[in-house]
């Protein structure tokens, strides 16, 4: 048996010697390590043997065992540096290349735009208030001064999750922010009923309008909610607050102008527009030729809006606005059409 195990040895370490690639070399492995192999059987058979030629077989078979293993790991490790070195020689590898850069993850233009406008507020005293994207009817529109009529109400232009039966309360996803100061008005009132604190925040979300998709509107957008409430607030303390952010915000040399609008929670109520910045007010395709961007609405807050948030409009004003961070990306960025934003095109996201 001694020398059988010795011819088992033999042959494996000379077949070894003849393997030249992994594929082969796991076969060799198989055919002399594995369980059915010729070293394997004679394991099988210690037990037959006699109890003093037991021991001696034992100890041989194993250290011919380890030997084989060995030999393996070496071959092995040859193999591996001689396809490498073929590799290298084959494929002219030139080390002093520069290695491939990695690349870095980075914000959303519109989260880009949206933390910069949150930033400017917020060196102005505004606080980050955060309501509902999923609000009631209620909130979206009754206790907004929208009256029953109002072509916004309608079905075809706001995303119903349950529009309920006739006369109940139908849950919506939000057309705006704006039911955010509703909430924002009522927790703060809950504090002192009789006395309410003044109010400085800013509510930025999601909005969802059912509506046709072009270059300018987008059936989801963010928008960024300005609420002002305290004793004497004034339309001039709204004017200069939104002049001074424009200038902030687009620089200080930014020309603005206000023209009168309608707002159901708003009275009295206005638009804000920028100096286009393609044609410097001359006229342009971008501008359709006004000179005028605009960028927001705002407005005085309608007494109905502040008794409905707990305030007595009787000691009480207020101000509002609100604005795009969409629409404010393509004005500093001189981007034409605001699906862009929601595309997920690499080659626009990698822009900003």
């Amino acid at each position: 048996m001694l020398d059988r195990l010795e011819e088992i040895k033999k042959a494996a370490l000379e077949a070894l010697q003849q393997v030249s690639d992994g594929e082969t070399l796991e076969t060799w492995r198989v055919t002399h390590t594995g369980r059915s192999s010729a070293l394997m059987q004679v394991f099988s058979g210690i037990a037959s043997l006699g109890k003093e030629e037991r021991p001696l077989v034992g100890q041989k078979a194993n250290q011919i065992k380890q030997a084989l293993e060995t030999a393996f790991t070496e071959r092995s490790q040859v193999i591996r540096h001689a396809t490498l070195e073929k590799q290298l020689t084959s494929e002219h590898l030139d080390v002093s290349l520069p290695g491939r850069p990695r690349q870095a993850g980075r914000l959303h233009p519109a989260t880009q735009t949206l933390r910069r406008i949150l930033g400017i507020l917020a060196d102005m005293g505004f606080q980050v208030f955060t309501s509902n994207e999923v609000e009631t009817d209620e909130f979206n529109f009754q206790l907004l001064n929208f009256p029953p009529d109002h072509p916004a109400r309608e079905m075809q232009d706001s995303f119903y999750v349950d529009a309920g039966e006739r006369g109940e309360n139908p849950i919506l996803l939000r057309t705006h922010t704006s039911p955010g100061q509703i909430r924002a008005m009522r927790l703060a009132a809950a504090s002192d009923p009789k006395n309410p604190p003044p109010i400085r925040i800013a509510l930025p979300g999601m909005c969802f309008r059912y509506e046709q998709i072009t270059a300018r509107s987008e059936a989801q957008f963010n928008q960024v909610e300005g609420l002002a409430i305290g004793k004497g607030i004034t339309f001039s303390d709204l004017k200069g607050t939104l002049s001074d952010f424009a200038r902030r915000m687009f620089g200080q040399g930014t020309r603005t102008r206000f023209r009168a609008q309608h707002f159901p929670f708003t009275e009295p109520s206005a638009e804000m527009d920028v100096e286009c910045f393609v044609c410097g007010g001359t006229g342009c395709p971008v501008c359709k030729q006004a000179g005028w961007l605009e960028i927001l609405g705002c407005g005085m807050v309608h007494p109905t809006v502040l008794q409905n948030g707990g305030y007595d409009p009787q000691v009480y004003t207020g101000f509002a606005f609100g604005m795009g961070s969409e629409r404010q990306a393509m004005l500093r960025h001189k981007i034409d059409d605001i699906r862009y934003f929601w595309a997920n095109d690499i080659r626009f996201l990698e822009q900003f």
